[in-house]
């Protein structure tokens, strides 16, 4: 069941703010979505990307070499052999 909590529409610069209680359990500057639905208004956080720190992976698989780079030659590409190219105007 969910709960109904009271908030309030202010000035702040040019703009409308909603103040949100605390007890919905925001943090301070996370990202929303706001949107519009027949007459109602649905806010839910922005989706947010993971960002992993790889930098202590180094040397825990000592059985695995690094890939040289003469595998990767720097040669010119050959793009007329793809055919004509497209374009919509």
């Amino acid at each position: 069941m969910s709960e109904d909590y009271k908030a309030k529409v202010f000035k702040s610069g040019n703009s409308l703010a909603l103040r949100l209680p605390k007890a919905l359990g925001l943090q301070e500057g996370q990202e929303m979505i706001l949107r519009e639905e027949r007459g109602r208004f649905v806010f839910e956080p922005l989706a947010t990307t993971r960002k992993i720190d790889v930098s202590k992976f180094v040397g825990k698989a000592p059985w695995l070499k690094e890939i040289g780079r003469e595998d990767f030659e720097d040669s010119p590409r050959d793009w007329h052999l793809l055919g004509p190219a497209t374009r919509d105007t």
